[in-house]
């Protein structure tokens, strides 16, 4: 199957409209519209539903999108991956949650690249599915993950244990002896979500079904200026605000009768990459 229909295919199925998916692969529309058929012919399938108003994917369609997504991506990487062969005589793909990346891996792969500077390094920051996925179809080499693999094809270690903790800003006083779950669900809370070993996101089940919070957002990270101007509450691994309280800036409010479980983190490798040179580089830094 020809890759740019593929690429075509996954912009027309993300835009829903033929116009602009021409506009961003800088074409035609009648190309795109050829690419479609072209697919859907070979295929045996209809791929989209069209109207003069409506762009939309049809059952078939939607099966195949996370395929198209995977095929163009294994291209994408292999291409990328023969032009740093000029370059390099090794290269490490990585990986990672971005908890793990902020407060643990950072300065690893700092200390990785001085010691190994003829080795090319690439991280892709996602969610824990999405990198296991890519391990499975080797495009990544390894993985930080908070959902382990059990499968004897892959090694899985733990890497890091870290603990959650009730933060806000300095001057927010409100609360100096703690907040018991009653008060929990009256406070102005950033969340942002983490995951036990099993999958489960526990802190959701903190609060009411459909509990309308202030501010959400997917990274830790990125609620830590919030905080610091005093907009709220959140629960974050205490690694990641290790520096903000001792510096001053947040103060960790104590909980009442509110248990926590702790965030595991894992390493995880295909078993038969192990003799990678790159792999036995990364893993000399004893994780």
């Amino acid at each position: 199957m020809d890759i740019e229909a593929l690429k075509t295919f996954i912009t027309l199925a993300d835009l829903k409209n033929f116009t602009k998916t021409a506009e961003q692969h800088f074409v035609v529309q009648s190309t795109v519209t050829n690419r479609i058929n072209e697919m859907e012919k070979e295929l045996g399938k209809t791929l989209f539903e069209r109207d003069k108003k409506h762009v939309i994917l049809t059952s078939e369609g939607e099966h195949l999108l996370p395929y198209a997504k995977r095929i163009v991506e294994l291209q994408e990487t292999a291409a990328e991956e023969l032009s740093r062969m000029q370059s390099f005589t090794s290269h490490l793909s990585i990986g990672t949650v971005n908890t793990v990346y902020d407060c643990h891996l950072a300065p690893m792969i700092i200390n990785f690249r001085k010691k190994y500077p003829m080795t090319s390094v690439r991280v892709r920051v996602g969610h824990s599915n999405q990198l296991l996925r890519m391990l499975r179809d080797d495009i990544l080499d390894i993985c930080f993950s908070f959902i382990p693999i059990h499968s004897p094809l892959f090694l899985c270690e733990p890497f890091r244990t870290d603990t959650l903790v009730l933060v806000t800003g300095k001057d927010n006083e409100k609360y100096p002896d703690g907040v018991d779950n009653d008060m929990l669900q009256q406070l102005t809370y950033l969340y942002c979500d983490y995951v036990t070993s099993d999958g489960t996101s526990f802190l959701r089940e903190l609060f009411p079904k459909r509990h309308p919070f202030a501010f959400e957002v997917d990274n830790g990270t990125k609620l830590l200026p919030f905080l610091i101007h005093g907009d709220g509450y959140s629960f974050l691994p205490e690694s990641l605000v290790k520096e903000q309280l001792e510096q001053g800036v947040l103060v960790q409010v104590p909980l009442k009768g509110i248990s926590l479980p702790q965030i595991q983190s894992f390493y995880i490798l295909n078993r038969k990459n192990t003799d990678q040179s790159s792999i036995k580089e990364w893993l000399s830094l004893q994780l």
